[in-house]
């Protein structure tokens, strides 16, 4: 007996042995069979799909949970063009009642928007004395006011109130952490928003520590979440890097930092589980932080390390020894020559012919990048959605020779590297399907083209968001293929990606979400 099976669908399975179905059973969460496997056998439930078209569920290998949760609770900025409209908004929020001494935070900030950042002397005028903290959306900077200012050690850089990188995560160790019940709240809001694009797992990018870490014990909230059934989508955590600190292991183990525990990769179960140590190298494109070999084109800079170089690659090599995989921050190609360098030094010294590192984001890859990554056997895993609502701003600063190595499609399969897709949730666009279309079309949302040439088809694009989605995410064995024996999580659309017009792939229905074989609901307003 089934608990559910599928029925006139057109099923997409991913799996190369059995391409397309036309049924799918389901038992205790799993695929049992296909077609005629399963096209007889009783079941408590029969789903007539009426010909509707059937994936694995996409897999979002870099996400931010809990801020996209945060930041759609948040007072927001983003449709304002003029620095008075801006202000605006800040008074507004800042005359709400609120605990005494109680931060004010905005979102939605993007100086591109106003043509210059504001600057702490003007929160000030609006601020009503509290304390105002506006979040860039890149995540890798922000605009504080002077009462923010006064409370940081001399050292922090900051211009006029713009503080980058690790000057902005100084000003976030200023707060008291979120409570676990607020960001449990954020993070089901979040997660609940993903299924609705059809996103059945996730990877969160980075907990208790980094520049987006919201509490030394965040993983707590997660638990919490699992422990009142109100995980409603798999999540795997990655640590932030910096959350780890030397222990007393026997030196056999030949660990030199690790967390409390040694807990690593690979410690939970299908619903929650620890992924990828996450490691920042540099910044990113919009907030021109991301380090670059040569300068931005018009400026006189090429962005930054995060730390010392060497400070950096020691990290990487801990992380790696540590038994960890890693998840290596890398924007800008002069990060990724970094990044590189030290995933090699690594193998080198304890060869983990299966360690699945990444490359995140993978912003602007040389051509001469390519073939390290492939030998060092290492995936890419990028955010299309980037260059489709963010692309003309990218390829002006980047100029007109490497506006083709940005987010790269068609090289990065050319040379045998696993081309893996994410969002990078909420600094974008989370959409799978959308970001499905810039991969085939490579045009930006104004219709210009970004890098015609690294363009790749339909299969390859759905490829990203399941099948290598799931081998990045060390999911492979029970995800990414619609294949007898792994979990029933998929993915139902009102259309085929690969017979539509590809102008057409971002706006398809998302008719239902699976999850453990069972229909899941959406976000409910905050």
């Amino acid at each position: 007996m089934l608990t559910t099976r599928l029925t006139n669908a057109n099923i997409l399975t991913m799996d190369p042995d059995h391409p397309v179905a036309h049924d799918l059973g389901i038992w205790r969460g799993r695929i049992v069979g296909l077609d005629d496997a399963v096209a007889s056998l009783p079941a408590d439930e029969v789903i007539d799909l009426q010909g509707a078209t059937v994936l694995p569920g996409f897999i979002d290998s870099h996400v931010h949970l809990a801020w996209t949760g945060l930041k759609a609770s948040a007072p927001s900025v983003a449709p304002c063009e003029r620095v008075e409209d801006v202000l605006a908004v800040v008074e507004e929020a800042a005359s709400r009642k609120g605990a005494p001494g109680a931060w004010v935070d905005i979102g939605g900030y993007d100086q591109r928007a106003l043509g210059r950042h504001l600057t702490a002397a003007e929160l000030d005028q609006v601020s009503h004395g509290r304390k105002v903290f506006m979040m860039h959306d890149s995540g890798h900077a922000c605009v504080v006011n002077s009462a923010v200012l006064d409370l940081l050690p001399a050292d922090v850089p900051h211009r006029e109130g713009f503080l980058a990188e690790g000057a902005m995560a100084a000003a976030r160790r200023l707060r008291l952490p979120y409570s676990q019940e607020e960001l449990a709240d954020a993070i089901e809001y979040a997660a609940r928003t993903c299924l609705a694009e059809g996103v059945t797992a996730c990877a969160e990018a980075g907990i208790g520590g980094g520049l987006l870490g919201h509490s030394p014990i965040e993983a707590g909230a997660y638990q919490l979440l699992r422990d009142q059934g109100r995980l409603p989508l798999r999540v795997q955590l990655m640590a932030a890097a910096d959350t780890l600190r030397p222990l007393a292991a026997h030196e056999a183990d030949g660990i030199p930092r690790a967390l409390d525990l040694g807990l690593r990769t690979g410690f939970g179960d299908d619903w929650l589980s620890v992924g990828a140590l996450k490691i920042y190298t540099d910044g990113g494109m919009m907030a021109r932080t991301a380090a670059l070999t040569t300068p931005y084109a018009g400026m006189k800079h090429t962005g930054q390390l995060q730390d010392d170089p060497e400070r950096l690659a020691d990290t990487i090599v801990d992380g790696h020894l540590a038994g960890w995989q890693l998840a290596v921050h890398a924007i800008g190609d002069r990060a990724a020559d970094l990044a590189l360098d030290a995933l090699e030094r690594a193998q080198r010294i304890r060869r983990r012919p299966d360690a699945r590192h990444r490359i995140e984001h993978a912003g602007l890859i040389r051509p001469d990048q390519l073939p390290r990554f492939a030998r060092l056997d290492v995936s890419a895993v990028i955010q299309p959605n980037f260059l489709r609502y963010f692309g003309d701003d990218y390829a002006s600063i980047m100029g007109e020779e490497r506006a083709p190595w940005m987010y790269r499609g068609r090289g990065f399969l050319d040379h045998g590297i696993t081309l893996v897709g994410s969002s990078d949730r909420p600094v974008t666009d989370g959409s799978p399907l959308r970001a499905i279309q810039f991969m085939v079309e490579r045009a930006s949302s104004s219709g210009q083209a970004i890098g015609p040439d690294e363009g790749i088809t339909v299969d390859e694009a759905l490829r990203a968001y399941t099948v290598a989605g799931a081998y990045a995410c060390r999911w492979d064995d029970s995800a990414g293929s619609l294949t007898p024996g792994k979990r029933a999580d998929l993915v139902v659309l009102g259309d085929d990606p690969r017979r539509v017009s590809p102008s057409r792939i971002g706006d398809i229905h998302v008719v239902a979400t699976f999850v453990d074989g069972r229909k899941t609901d959406g976000a409910k307003p905050l």
